[in-house]
């Protein structure tokens, strides 16, 4: 308990910013219902109660539980069942991810089971793809190359209605349940290899298994021909806070249900891996019990915020300034919101501590939280420019990927696996529950295509901080290289002053 107080603190400084931003336009630019209001001032207050649960449960639950798999499957000498078990692995974790049935949700002419089990299959896929990169130490740049090009490839005959979804499944996916859990295995399959791949190697899975969603819905898109369609977005009619307290209680039972069943999963492949492995002693049992129950706790009050305080203020705000007179101002407002909403992402902050132990500080926190809010705020700066002059997605995928790419070849190894892994990071919950439906309710009011127009906000977000962090790799570089020049600049001088001095003395004598 006494970790609870810092982590709400952290959740608090978090969550504040988008906060007062919505408080502010709705005193300013939009004139927002009370109703809507008080919805979420309550989700603001589950939303920080939430991130603080789930960040304490998920760090002494989820990671331990990933690590020591991980390092169990690095003993095994084998590769058949190791890899067999990642795929499994890998389409559990998924099909358990709440993120992944928002996504669903809004796609009615897909059955939900059927695109639910082909997004896990993608990524299971592609975790065991990792354990092989990971155990033949094939460079990570290599498989991005080959399946980008791959998805860019397969977009030209997907309908166009579906690419954006194809591609906001990849960022959707690697969730907060994903997150923890992938980034701890991918560190416990590094542990104990020697050589300049052992850190790298602790990056670049949820790079990966992002891949695999793409490509997935791609291929069903292909061969499963959906027709595109939108369900219809209802808000309560909320006027009391009685009745806002009304609706979080009777919303809450729901969340609390569907984070069960993502739960079950999880619980049993913790108990079979601890009757086959016996690795985790009886205290870290008891332990890692407490964790699972405070990320339980966690994602039920952080889902509930999300999804019923936030994202009818989200959409209303997104629509109100979109059929005024100042919808250009969609573009900074933008900006603005998608800088702060990453902070609120709870699997930011598993990314930032990873890198920050496995790099022992070399790469900071603060760094990487603000190449990661930088990339997220042009990422929405360009999704507000689609909306309003309906420019077509793909331009921005393509020509963002190549340029992030290119920039691998220039940066150290690690900060290609840490941007790719950040991209997915930062698509989580709150960019499906409130950036998502600030889209489409502008699209909405525009009277664009959802479909092709608002859909790839979530893309657009995962795409641009492969850019910014690697960005910050070449800036380090320089740093670095400067750093290195002027302590050789230093040990010449003090060479050539001690040769000197030996001359003089030599002179002397």
């Amino acid at each position: 308990m006494t970790h609870l107080f810092p982590s709400v603190k952290e959740s608090l400084i978090s969550v504040l910013p988008i906060a007062i931003i919505v408080l502010v336009l709705s005193v300013s630019f939009v004139s927002l219902d009370a109703g809507v209001m008080v919805l979420f001032f309550f989700g603001t207050i589950l939303l920080i109660m939430g991130m603080s649960f789930f960040t304490i449960g998920s760090e002494i639950s989820m990671e331990p539980l990933g690590d020591g798999i991980g390092k169990s499957l690095n003993k095994n000498s084998k590769i058949i069942l190791p890899l067999a078990i990642c795929c499994v692995l890998g389409f559990l974790i998924t099909v358990s991810e709440p993120d992944l049935q928002v996504l669903a949700e809004q796609v009615p002419t897909i059955p939900n089971s059927l695109l639910i089990n082909c997004v896990g299959v993608g990524v299971g896929t592609f975790l065991g793809i990792s354990f092989i990169r990971n155990r033949k130490d094939i460079p990570l740049r290599n498989l991005l190359w080959i399946f980008y090009i791959l998805i860019i490839a397969l977009s030209f005959f997907a309908p166009n209605e579906f690419i954006p979804t194809a591609f906001d499944s990849g960022g959707v996916t690697t969730g907060p349940i994903t997150v923890p859990f992938i980034m701890a295995l991918g560190a416990g399959l590094a542990y104990g290899k020697k050589g300049k791949h052992s850190g790298e190697n602790s990056f670049g899975l949820v790079a990966l298994c992002s891949i695999g969603p793409i490509l997935s819905v791609l291929l069903l898109s292909i061969f499963y021909n959906p027709h595109p369609s939108t369900t219809p977005f209802e808000i309560s009619d909320i006027n009391t806070t009685r009745q806002a307290f009304v609706c979080f209680a009777n919303a809450l039972p729901g969340y609390a249900k569907e984070v069960a069943m993502a739960f079950v999963p999880i619980v049993m492949v913790f108990v079979i891996f601890q009757l086959f492995a016996r690795r985790f002693h009886f205290h870290n049992i008891i332990k890692m019990s407490v964790g699972f129950v405070y990320t339980y706790i966690g994602l039920v009050l952080f889902l509930a915020g999300a999804n019923v305080g936030f994202m009818p203020a989200g959409r209303l705000i997104g629509s109100k300034i979109a059929g005024s007179s100042f919808k250009e101002f969609l573009i900074p407002i933008g900006m603005i919101m998608g800088y702060f909403v990453v902070f609120a992402e709870p699997a930011v902050h598993s990314l930032k501590r990873q890198v920050s132990e496995i790099t022992n500080g070399a790469i900071s926190q603060r760094s990487v939280a603000l190449a990661l809010s930088i990339g997220v705020s042009v990422s929405v700066g360009i999704s507000m420019l689609r909306i309003l002059s309906g420019i077509s997605v793909m331009p921005f995928l393509i020509a963002g990927y190549i340029i992030s790419l290119v920039i691998s070849f220039f940066v150290p190894n690690i900060y290609t696996g840490i941007a790719f892994d950040s991209g997915g990071v930062a698509s989580g919950p709150m960019t499906s529950t409130f950036m998502l439906p600030f889209a489409m309710g502008a699209c909405e009011a525009i009277g664009g295509n959802v479909m092709t127009d608002a859909f790839g906000i979530v893309a657009m977000i995962a795409m641009t901080p492969l850019i910014t962090i690697q960005t910050l790799g070449l800036y380090e570089r320089r740093q670095r290289a400067r750093s290195l020049k002027r302590l050789h600049a230093e040990i010449s001088q003090v060479t050539d002053d001690i040769i000197f001095f030996e001359s003089e003395e030599e002179d002397y004598e």
